[in-house]
C-alpha cells in the first residue's frame, strides 16, 4: 500500500536527479519454483498495424494541346497608308463615331462571341470515325457446313435447274425444278416447280404451276410477291405469290422461244416489269410483263452479224449488271461469250465483242461485283476469269478438272473468292488471293452431279442444287465471306 497525503494529489510533478531507494524488496518464494514448466523455445508474432490491400487507379491521360488562329489586319480604304500611325489614328476616330458602325459591331460581337465559345468546346477538324479496321479473321482452316437439305418431293427426281433467293429475307428460296435430258420426260414427271420456306423445309411454301417444265425462275429484285420463270417449251411466265401457284399470265408460243429458256433476268426499270430471257434458240427477246403477248425487243445472236437465226449460237446462259443498264452478256452452247450492247443503234451493233475459250457450252457467267470489267465463265472442264479489254484469251483460269464444271459464280463480299460446281457433285470455293492452281475449300456436297448454284447477298450461306432435285444449303466459315485487309487493292494489283 503506498500512502500519500492529500495535499499531494494533482500536485505538478518536479523532477530532479537523487540516489536509488529501495520502496519495495520482495524475496524469492521457492515454493513457487516447483510450479514453472519450462516450454519448448515458441516463435509467436504479434501484429499491431491494421491490415492494408493494396489498390492502385490508373487514369487516362488527357492531352492538351494549344491551338491559335493568328488574325491579320487588314481592309484599310486605298488612299490610307497602314504603317503611317497619324493616319490611321485619324481613320479609326472618323469611323469609330459612324452611327452605323457602332450597331454592326454591336450585332456582330454577340455572334462572334458565340461562335468563339463553339471553337473552344468542339474540335471541328475531330476524326471521329477513322476507316474502320476490318476485322482481322483467326487463321481457322477454310470450312463449310451444311444448315440444310431440301429434297424435291415428286417420285420422279429431276434437275434442280435454278435457284433464286428471296431479295429481302433471304428466308425463301425458289428453285426451278425440269429434266434437262431431251426425250426423257416420262409420263409421270411433274411439272411442278416450289418456293421453300427456310425454316419449314419438309413442305414448299408454294407450289408453281407452270404449263411446261421450269428451266429459269428468278425473283423480280424490286418486288419480292413477283417472279418470272423461263419453261423447258420456250414459254415465258409470271407469278405473283399473292394470287397463289398458277401463272398470271404466259407468253404465247408463237412468239416465245423455240427451245428452253436457259435465262431469265429481271432489268432495272422504273416499272420494275420488264425482263429479258435468252434461249438455245439462239435469240435474246425483251419482256414486259404487264404485256406478255409479244416481246418488246429481240436480238439474234448471229455473231457474222447477219441477223440470220440459222446462224444464231445457241445461249445457255445470260449475265446482266444493274449498274450497266445498257450492256448484257451471253454465254453459248459453243463456247463463244458475246458481250452486247442493247442501246445500239441496229440489229448488228448490239453484238459489240465475242470471247471464245470454252470447249463446250459455257454454263455459268458473272461479272465481279467489285470489278464489273472482270468476269467469270465456267464451262468443260475449266472456270476462267477474264477482263473486258482482253480478247484474246482470259487473264485467269484454273486447271482441267477430271469432271465436268456446271456452275460458278462470285462472292458478292470478298472481291478475290469465286465459287464453282462439279458434275462429281463437289462444291469448290477458290480464293485466288490465297491461291491459284487449288481450291482453297473442295466439298463433296452429294454423290450425284450438282447443277446449280446461288449465294446468297450476305455471302455467307450458298444453296447448291443437284441433278437429282436436292438443294443443300451451306454456311461457308467467316474467312472465305469476310473482307480482309487491303484485299481490294490486292487483287486490283493481280
Amino acid at each position: 500500500v503506498y500512502t500519500r497525503k492529500r495535499s499531494e494529489f494533482g500536485r505538478p510533478c518536479s523532477f530532479s536527479d537523487r540516489p536509488a531507494k529501495v520502496n519495495v524488496d520482495i524475496p524469492p518464494d521457492p515454493s513457487m519454483a516447483s510450479d514453472f514448466v519450462l516450454r519448448n523455445p515458441v516463435d509467436s508474432y504479434v501484429q499491431h498495424t491494421s491490415d492494408m490491400s493494396e489498390h492502385e487507379v490508373n487514369t487516362e491521360r488527357v492531352e492538351v494541346e494549344s491551338r491559335g488562329v493568328n488574325h491579320v489586319e487588314g481592309g484599310w480604304p486605298k488612299d490610307i497608308n497602314p504603317q503611317e500611325v497619324e493616319q490611321t489614328i485619324r481613320f479609326r476616330k472618323k469611323v469609330e463615331k459612324d452611327e452605323h458602325y457602332i450597331n454592326t459591331i454591336t450585332h456582330l460581337g454577340t455572334l462572334m462571341e458565340h461562335c468563339v465559345k463553339q471553337n473552344n468546346a468542339i474540335n471541328i477538324y475531330e476524326e471521329y470515325f477513322g476507316e474502320e479496321e476490318v476485322a482481322e479473321v483467326e487463321d481457322e482452316p477454310p470450312s463449310a457446313k451444311t444448315i440444310n437439305v431440301i429434297r424435291d418431293p415428286n417420285i420422279t427426281k429431276r434437275t434442280a435447274t435454278h435457284l433464286s433467293w428471296h431479295p429481302d429475307t433471304c428466308k425463301k428460296l425458289a428453285v426451278a425444278y425440269s429434266s434437262l435430258e431431251f426425250q426423257q420426260n416420262t409420263k409421270d414427271m411433274s411439272f411442278d416447280s416450289y418456293i421453300w420456306d427456310l425454316e419449314n423445309p419438309n413442305k414448299p411454301e408454294l407450289v408453281l404451276k407452270p404449263s411446261s417444265p421450269l428451266v429459269s425462275l428468278e425473283y423480280n429484285p424490286k418486288d419480292s410477291h413477283v417472279l418470272v420463270g423461263g419453261c423447258y417449251n420456250g414459254q415465258m411466265a409470271y407469278w405473283d405469290t399473292r394470287k397463289g401457284g398458277l401463272p398470271v399470265e404466259v407468253s404465247t408460243v408463237e412468239v416465245s422461244h423455240r427451245d428452253p429458256v436457259y435465262g431469265a433476268i429481271w432489268l432495272q426499270s422504273k416499272t420494275g416489269t420488264e425482263c429479258f430471257s435468252a434461249s438455245t434458240d439462239g435469240q435474246v427477246l425483251w419482256w414486259d410483263i404487264r404485256k406478255l403477248s409479244e416481246p418488246t425487243e429481240t436480238l439474234v445472236l448471229d455473231v457474222t452479224r447477219k441477223g440470220l437465226l440459222e446462224n444464231a449460237l445457241g445461249a445457255v446462259t445470260l449475265e446482266f449488271e444493274p449498274t450497266m443498264p445498257t450492256k448484257f452478256m451471253v454465254g453459248t452452247e459453243q463456247g463463244i461469250v458475246i458481250a452486247c450492247n442493247r442501246k445500239a443503234k441496229t440489229p448488228p451493233e448490239k453484238i459489240t465483242s465475242t470471247y471464245s475459250g470454252h470447249h463446250g457450252p459455257v454454263y455459268a457467267l458473272a461479272r465481279n461485283p467489285f470489278y464489273p470489267k472482270i468476269f467469270l465463265t465456267v464451262g468443260d472442264w475449266t472456270a476462267r476469269i477474264w477482263s473486258e479489254e482482253t480478247k484474246e484469251s482470259s487473264i485467269m483460269w484454273t486447271k482441267y478438272h477430271l469432271s465436268y464444271l456446271t456452275d460458278g459464280c462470285w462472292s458478292t463480299v470478298r472481291p478475290a473468292v469465286f465459287f464453282t460446281t462439279r458434275s462429281d457433285g463437289t462444291l469448290d470455293v477458290w480464293d485466288f488471293l490465297f491461291k491459284q492452281n487449288d481450291p482453297s475449300l473442295s466439298l463433296k456436297v452429294c454423290d450425284e452431279p450438282l447443277s446449280s448454284l446461288r449465294l446468297q447477298d450476305n455471302g455467307c450461306v450458298v444453296g447448291c442444287g443437284s441433278k437429282l432435285g436436292t438443294v443443300t444449303l451451306l454456311e461457308i466459315s467467316s474467312g472465305l465471306c469476310t473482307l480482309q485487309r487491303n484485299e481490294k487493292t490486292l487483287a486490283t494489283a493481280v
